[in-house]
Parts: C-alpha cells; structure tokens; sequence
C-alpha cells in the first residue's frame, strides 16, 4: 500500500518508473485526504476540476517511456496569489475572489514542463498581509498538528496541505518570512530563495523588492528539487539574474561550515523553550564538526522596523491598481471617487487598509523622507553589516538562528498587530537583505498536551542555496520529528 507521507520527488519518480504506481494513484490519494481533512483545516480554497486528467497525462508520458520530467508525477498545491492560466487566483481577497488568471507564471510554467501535478489553489492572509493566514477573506486556516491554533501565514495554506499531507509539496511566497514561519508552524520545511534567483513574473505583488516564490516541502531533498527547476534568469523579470552572478565556491557535502550565532539577537523576547531547542541544535552542529562562531549583528534588530515602513510603501504603490474600474470587485457609488472608495472598502479586509493607509502616509509629501527614505537608509546598513560577516576577517559560511520566536498559537490568540508582526523578527531580515534562507524542522515544544514543532533557520549569502540546503539536510537528520 502507497503511503503518501512517505512520499517525495525521488520516490514518486523512482515508483513511477518501476511500475509500483500510476501518477492517478499518487493524485487520487491526495484527493482522498483533501476530502477528508480540508473541511476542517481549509487549506484548500479550491481543487482543480483538470486534476485527474493532468495525472493521466503524466501517466501516459509514462507508457510511452518518457520519464524525463524531473518533477514527474509530483503533487502540488499553489498559493492563491501565483497565476496559473484559466484558474482562479484571488489572493484570498474579495478584491480579486472572481479573477481568472490569463497566462502562466513563470514558475508555474516551469513546474508544468518537468511534470508536475497541480492540485489546487491555498489560502494565505489577504494579499499575503499577516503571520497566522488570519487575515484570509475566506476563513481561517487551522495548524493540521493542533487545529485550534494558527498554521502560520501568510503561506499557511501551502504549510498546512504539505504538514497534513493534502499534498506532497507546495509553492508560497516569502515577503517577510512567510514561507519560513508557517513552514516551522507545521513542521515542513521552506525555502526562501535569494531575490534574483527565481523570477517573480505571475506572482501578485505585495512588496515587489521583497517578493521571492519558494517551495514548502517535507523534506530538504525536495524543496532542493523544485528549487533547481524554479531557478533561474527570466527576460520577463528584469531583477532575476544570470548564471553568471549565481556561480560560487561550493560547500561540499563532506565539508565543515564556518556557522555564525548572532546570541544576543536570539535570546530576546523569545520562547525559552525555542531558545533551547535552538542551543541544542547548535550543539549538534559543533560536535559534527562545523565551527560555531558567536556574531554581533547590531543593526539587525531594526530590520523589522525598517520592514514596516519599505513593505507598506510598496503595497500602497501596489494596490493602487485595484480601484473597481479596470478588474476585480466593483460597487457602484454616487460619483467616480464614491466608486473607487466603496469597491476597495468592500474589497480589502481590515489589514489590507491599514497597510495601504499606512504605506500612502509614508510616500505622501513632507513624510518621504522621514520615513520611506530613512528605513531604505538603515536597509542598506543591515544589508553591509551582513555583507562584513560573510566576507570579513572572521568570514562565516551561514547564520543560525530560530526561524519563529513561538511555536503555533492558538488562533486568536495575538490581536495586537504590532505583536502580531513580532513573529518575522527572525526571518524578516534575509528579505531586507536580498539572501537565502530555510527553516527545517528541528523538533518539538510541548503545548497543551500537544507536541509543536519548531524550526531551524539557516541564512547563507547572495545564491549560496547549495550551502543552506547542505545544512538543512544536516539539521534535518538531527530531528526525531
């Protein structure tokens, strides 16, 4: 019998061509638990009605001899804000609920031409604004570990169809960590890609120079997998790059790691229990043999800060475009300006405005400077204190730290949205940044009577993913989860 949370890209592929099973059998397992787990979970917003056929076409690719797609037969559930042609992409917004995609994302584009299945779209917090995919306008998500408590967001749907094995991987996206942060909510792993290294094109913007699209899978081989398929320059996004710059010294699998621990930053305001399980971690990074190194990152405790003044910016700039007029919901007022003001009243949830409202006060005159100009000024300081640990005297190969400073919380449970964005204040830098990270589980807390998983975050500089991923794979074996 085929146990699906078994499952990844190497068995899929290798059973497949062995005959010990149809691609239709690895879907319809899928579908089963979909049916049977999502009323309660609601990771799925919706499962494509061509699923079943997209599985019979990659079996009979298989009939005829052609195993050649890398990602044959693989499973995935896509985040409700990366387009794919003909189906629905709304962001979990009522702004954009009937929006029908009219071309393929290049990732999604990508996926398809290695042979990938894809079996649906995932909730998220609206227009990806939020930690806990709260903010979704079409129910909360629930933690497939705990169901009273939050699966982390905004990827939450994605983490939670991989975690409750819905699906065997999915795709997000990472603004702030929000690939990371649900990934180490469900006890996944999520791969927050270098800006450049994947292209964005067919992603809905939030914050455009923060934005990367990132695997969410169960195993750090896999997320290796789709990320070396997603990869890569895209004449339709002029910030991907070339080969060129994404060529380094490689870590080798046999290797040790120069591994820096910013202490001071990861002891703050942080679950003891994270906190100890992180310690345990690196301990058992030093006796494998890698060189711990205690770091000083002094500026990097205003990333957040800085964060929360760039990204409201950037979506006020964003979602300017949806004013009723051109696409997404419209309601009729008395003048043009009424319509404008009471189709994204009725469109955008509460998050939503306060951000927009935010990011317009930001950019509005006589507060540019103040503001917008100020955080990209400290954005560029964190960015060189980062570029000084990885290239200075004592240079380190990656930095450590937990990926969230909780495990799950019950839903509900933050109402304060200041407190609510605490919970990137760990993975919120490598996209101010522009690095690569990953979060791998490295075990549980108890809660309630119930085990949580934490995460691990590992932080490599510009398109060193090899390195993050050779770690990861390390950690990973370390985990009794």
């Amino acid at each position: 019998m085929i146990d699906i949370s078994k499952m990844g890209v190497k068995k899929i592929k290798e059973g497949l061509k062995a005959r010990e099973f149809s691609c239709a059998e690895i879907v319809n397992l899928c579908l089963q638990n979909i049916e049977s787990k999502n009323g309660e979970i609601n990771a799925f917003l919706e499962v494509y009605d061509d699923v079943v056929a997209q599985a019979k076409k990659v079996d009979e690719l298989i009939s005829r001899g052609d195993f050649s797609g890398k990602l044959l037969g693989l499973p995935l559930a896509i985040k409700d804000n990366i387009l794919i042609k003909g189906k629905r992409t709304s962001c979990s917004s009522k702004m954009l609920e009937n929006h029908v995609a009219a071309y393929d994302s290049t990732a999604i584009k990508k996926l398809r031409k290695e042979g990938a299945v894809f079996l649906g779209r995932t909730n998220m917090d609206e227009f990806a604004m939020g930690s806990s995919t709260e903010t979704s306008a079409f129910g909360v998500t629930r933690n497939p570990i705990d169901p009273t408590r939050v699966p982390g967001g905004s990827s939450g749907g994605s983490a939670a169809a991989v975690a409750s094995n819905m699906a065997v991987a999915a795709l997000g996206s990472d603004t702030a960590g929000s690939v990371r942060q649900p990934a180490s909510l469900c006890g996944v792993v999520g791969l927050k890609t270098t800006y450049g290294a994947v292209s964005r094109y067919g992603l809905i913007a939030m914050g455009s120079s923060l934005d990367q699209i990132g695997p969410i899978t169960k195993k750090v081989a896999d997320a290796r997998e789709i990320f070396s398929v997603i990869e890569g320059i895209d004449p339709m996004d002029s910030t991907t790059l070339s080969d060129d710059f994404r060529k380094g010294i490689r870590l080798p699998l046999s290797g040790k790691a120069k591994i820096g621990v910013p202490r001071e930053f990861v002891s703050t305001g942080v679950d003891k229990d994270v906190v100890d399980n992180f310690n345990q971690t690196v301990n058992k990074l030093e006796k494998a043999g890698h060189e711990i190194i205690d770091i000083k990152l002094p500026t990097v405790k205003h990333a957040l800060a800085a964060y929360y003044v760039i990204v409201p910016a950037e979506i006020s700039a964003n979602l300017a475009r949806f004013d009723g007029v051109k696409y997404g919901l419209h309601r009729d007022g008395q003048t043009l300006l009424d319509d404008y003001l009471q189709s994204r009243a009725a469109g955008f949830g509460k998050e939503t405005r306060r951000r927009i409202i935010l990011g317009t006060y930001i950019l509005s005159s006589g507060y540019y400077d103040a503001y917008y100009k100020k955080a990209s000024d400290v954005r560029r300081v964190i960015s060189r204190e980062f570029y000084d640990v990885f290239n200075g005297k004592n240079k380190v190969d990656a930095i450590v730290t937990p990926t969230a400073p909780q495990p799950a919380f019950k839903i509900g449970g933050i109402v304060d949205p200041i407190a609510m964005y605490m919970q990137d204040i760990f993975t919120v830098f490598a996209n101010i940044v522009g690095v690569p990270a990953i979060s791998v589980p490295s075990g549980t807390v108890a809660r309630d009577n119930v085990n949580l998983p934490v995460g691990f975050q590992v932080v490599a500089p510009h398109f060193r993913e090899d390195t993050i991923l050779d770690i990861g794979e390390e950690v990973e074996s370390f985990s009794a989860f």
